[in-house]
């Protein structure tokens, strides 16, 4: 039931984006449409509620209760930015809206761009730990929790995989291709462009 529950939220979530955003861009009304958007949050609401309710009947806690959780945690973290981009694009590919900001390729402007994309994927980690270890002091010690001592672990690892990845950004920036070319002395100049060559 848990993990027919959390396929039922995800679907639900991308059925109520496409409603919002066709009622914003479609039918004109953002107002509704924005409506329809906020109530995205209460489907992680009743899949938390649930979920307590499975426990509290004396479920055993397996990998579905941790699902929940790491949906739960995943939609807090990345789901008001997945909502954004989607929306932007919707805007420009069929109602003529700016072309969505390409995020920055090289040096300190992309490690700043990679801080802000593991900072979501963090918050994500980290909100479905925390749904984890609350489950787990809610099953008590005699209860097997393995299963979401599990989970917590892959969220672990989650946050280890970010932080390395953004602090490789920082540490050794990427850098931008270099255009010039050598003089006799070795050092870089600026190429000559095609067109002023000829003049």
């Amino acid at each position: 039931m848990i993990a027919l529950l959390v396929v039922a939220c995800e679907v639900a979530f991308w059925v109520l984006l496409a409603a919002g955003l066709a009622l914003r861009y479609v039918a004109r009304k953002p107002r509704l449409g924005a409506a329809v958007l906020l109530c995205e949050p209460l489907l992680e609401v009743v899949l938390l509620v649930v979920t307590a309710i499975d426990l509290k009947n004396g479920a055993e806690p397996d990998w579905k209760h941790g699902l929940a959780a790491v949906y739960i945690g995943f939609t807090v973290g990345l789901g008001h930015h997945t909502v954004k981009k989607v929306d932007a694009w919707v805007a420009h590919r069929w109602f003529d809206g700016p072309a969505p900001a390409k995020p920055p390729k090289y040096g300190m402007a992309r490690a700043v761009h990679e801080w802000r994309t593991a900072a979501r994927w963090i918050l994500a980690a980290a909100v479905a730990a925390g749904l984890l270890q609350a489950a787990i002091w809610y099953v008590g010690s005699g209860g097997e929790t393995s299963s979401l001592r599990n989970w917590q672990q892959k969220m672990g690892l989650v946050i280890v995989i970010n932080l390395i990845i953004a602090g490789g950004y920082t540490v050794w920036p990427k850098q931008a291709p270099n255009r010039g070319v050598k003089d006799s002395g070795g050092r870089v100049v600026e190429r000559e462009p095609a067109d002023r060559n000829h003049r």
